[in-house]
């Protein structure tokens, strides 16, 4: 049986993340995990905080932590709120665990030894002020090309040039809003990612019809536009260190300079994909530690991403549009120049019989916008993860996120649209079907799943559809097909009302008892398959179904192909109890209030 491994993209550790942020990485991945799971495959969901970077120590001074303390304390809050939302993470770890200093240094040092770093004298801002170096978008000044007064060192937002902080008119630092900086030489560590250009390419081409067509565009752009060298190194204090282990000498026989390299750390987008590696890593020395162990052995974490005994191992990856060109490029050069080497003919050799594993399918997602505009911490525009559970339940924001997630263009947030999608698909169609069979259950048959009668006609093309669905379900979320799954979804909730409204056990009942329980047994089994099929999506609703009708939760996936093995879920004789309400319909008054506290279409013009 395939085993599936499935990371989506780290959140940063600096702030709650809005629903942008469920939509385009963690979300999906979810609902693919909970999916495999109750088809009974060996499932593992990684994810963690990505800790280290200059906003990190920025928002811990600001916050008058040091990064340590300030990590620590996010790193609870984003767990705790992704745990609420019903994020079924086997593992949410942290960039800056161990595990992770050990893996990327250890990592370094291959690619080192390898030839694939080099050592480069860079030309970077410094602040006299702040007593740091700058990375580029933290100088800001004028901008030379259209003037606008706040534009960053990389780029400017009003006219979109890329730039260098050396264009800027008037540049001084966005940490303290002085100008007293200059140029000054620093040693870096490069990645020789053009070396890798040409297996790259082969690699992504071999992709294209598997992967989403997002996804290998964009790869194959930073190819056509001529794949750089990147530093991996950055001079900051909060990070992997790079000098704090034993480096080995590269082909030419050189160590690198580590005095020059003192006090510097590995770029946050060389450590953070690593830390896939690294958490799974961490979950595994957990688990150890649960069974009385010191720590896990590295076969128990390895077995998931190298060697032999990884090729049962089916990797997923789920990401925004703004990670692909990382995932699909930086990541794999790492991977690549660990597992092969470059001879000097160009051609390329197995350096291990245990490669790491590169990713499988890599979903990729366009933006979800609020009102057409960005969600905006700054200016209080959108809805974070605090706030929406505070203002409903998570399964609410679950489904309709999942019901419109930016797969294969930009999706739009609207309050008016939320009310209206929640409020036919959840109150509706699932809440009101599940409710009145029950309830009609329990006033009719005493809470218990009637015996007597035969399926007739009207079962047998019930059968057909609910097969036919669930078959189809079954195909998009294989697929990671999600806006298409929810949609086959809603058409089998509505395939139980449609065939209750037609059997209508209620007026069955003062002519055909037996007719009249047929159709409530049916009724029953109906709600019982919802609950299972349901579960990826609405997890927390799903239980409550579960138990209503007396089922084991989570529940196993309908593999049958047959619809009457399908509905045959709930033995006669069972007691049901109606849960209460499942979905509350959003009223206007309470639009009103959230347009008013969160903002509406006029703030993100």
């Amino acid at each position: 049986m395939t085993r599936i491994l499935i990371t989506s993209a780290l959140p940063y550790i600096n702030g709650i993340k809005h629903l942008g942020t469920l939509a385009g990485s963690m979300l999906p991945a979810d609902v693919y995990a909970r999916f495999q799971r109750s088809r009974g495959r060996e499932t593992l969901y990684i994810c963690a905080t990505d800790e280290h970077g200059t906003p990190t120590e920025l928002a811990a001074a600001e916050a008058g932590q040091d990064p340590a303390t300030f990590c620590a304390a996010q790193h609870e809050i984003q767990h705790d709120l992704g745990r609420k939302f019903g994020l079924s993470w086997d593992h949410f770890g942290r960039s800056s665990s161990p595990q992770n200093h050990k893996l990327t240094q250890r990592f370094a040092q291959q690619l080192w030894e390898a030839g694939f770093i080099e050592e480069r004298v860079t030309q970077q801002v410094y602040s006299n002020a702040d007593k740091r170096f700058l990375p580029d978008r933290y100088v800001i000044g004028t901008c030379p090309h259209c003037g606008y007064t706040a534009a960053r060192g990389d780029q400017c937002e009003n006219c979109t040039r890329v730039l260098d902080p050396a264009d800027l008119i008037n540049p001084r630092s966005a940490v303290s809003g002085s100008d007293d900086i200059e140029i000054r030489d620093s040693k870096h560590l490069f990645l020789r990612q053009s070396l890798f250009a040409d297996r790259l390419r082969t690699w992504i081409d071999g992709k294209k019809g598997q992967w989403p067509l997002l996804v290998t565009s964009i790869a194959l752009k930073w190819l056509d536009e001529g794949l750089q060298d990147r530093g991996i190194t950055r001079d900051l204090e909060w990070g992997v260190p790079v000098n704090a282990f034993e480096w080995g000498p590269n082909p030419e026989g050189k160590l690198p300079d580590i005095e020059g390299l003192a006090g510097k750390v590995f770029y946050v987008w060389f450590d953070a994909p690593i830390e896939y590696i690294g958490a799974t890593w961490e979950w595994a020395d957990a688990r150890a530690i649960e069974a009385g162990r010191a720590g896990a052995t590295d076969s128990e974490w390895e077995r998931w991403w190298r060697g032999p005994e990884a090729a049962d191992v089916t990797y997923v990856e789920f990401m925004g549009k703004d990670n692909v060109p990382f995932h699909t490029v930086g990541f794999p050069c790492t991977l690549i120049g660990l597992n092969e080497r470059l001879g000097a003919d160009g051609t390329w050799t197995p350096a291990s019989n245990a490669p790491w594993k590169l990713v499988d399918q890599l979903k990729g997602f366009n933006w979800l916008d609020y009102y057409g505009g960005k969600f905006s911490t700054s200016q209080k525009r959108g809805v974070f993860m605090d706030h929406a559970l505070e203002l409903l339940p998570a399964d609410y924001w679950r489904w309709w996120v999942t019901a419109n997630t930016p797969e294969t263009s930009d999706a739009t947030f609207t309050w008016e649209q939320f009310q209206a999608q929640v409020n036919a698909d959840l109150a509706d169609v699932l809440g009101n079907f599940v409710n009145r069979i029950i309830k009609f259950t329990e006033s009719r048959f005493e809470g218990v799943v009637p015996e007597g009668g035969e399926p007739g006609e009207l079962e047998a093309r019930l059968y057909a559809d609910v097969a036919g669905k669930v078959a189809e379900l079954t195909d998009h979320l294989e697929n990671r097909e999600f806006r298409k799954a929810t949609t086959a979804l809603r058409q089998l909730w509505v395939l139980g009302n449609q065939y209750l409204t037609e059997a209508a056990p209620w007026t069955a009942i003062k002519t055909d008892a037996a007719r009249a329980a047929v159709a409530v047994r049916t009724g029953l089994n109906l709600v019982a398959l919802f609950a299972k099929v349901s579960e990826p999506f609405i997890p927390f609703t799903s239980e409550k179904i579960a138990l209503a009708v007396g089922e084991a939760f989570p529940g196993k996936w309908p593999e049958a192909a047959d619809g009457a093995q399908i509905l045959d879920i709930l033995p006669a004789g069972r007691t049901v109890a109606a849960p209460e309400v499942l979905f509350k319909k959003i009223e206007n008054d309470q639009v009103a209030e959230w347009l008013e506290r969160f903002g509406g279409p006029e703030a993100a013009a």
